[in-house]
């Protein structure tokens, strides 16, 4: 089965309040490692927000065939400064898979049962 996660976050002050440059190192020193770390397994695609909402500043779509790889890759964050300084509050997590409404099962099998 193929997920798509949401992961939705608000950024903090601490994060807000590091220059640009500081930002941009953090990113690659410690974000990009952990998500090239999991690229064979999760593709990431990060995404600004906080100019059309305002709960949410920042979110992540992720997409992969296996939730246990996805869980390393956050475990992975959670460790960093990333969540754990926090940089950003995770606010949600929407899982979903597509056109799920045309998988396997058969109502009737569900009837019969009842």
């Amino acid at each position: 089965m193929h997920y798509t996660i949401i992961l939705t976050a608000k950024a903090t002050a601490q994060w807000l309040t590091k220059s640009r440059p500081e930002r941009d190192h953090f990113l690659e020193t410690e974000v990009r490692p952990v998500l090239d770390k999991f690229a064979d397994q999760c593709s990431v695609r990060l995404f600004d927000c906080d100019f059309t909402h305002a709960q949410v500043s920042d979110f992540m779509i992720i997409e992969t065939d296996n939730l246990e790889h996805f869980g390393y890759l956050i475990g992975y964050l959670r460790e960093s400064k990333t969540f754990a300084a926090p940089y950003f509050d995770v606010k949600d997590i929407i899982i979903g898979v597509p056109n799920n409404f045309r998988g396997p099962m058969n109502i009737d099998d569900i009837r019969k049962a009842g």
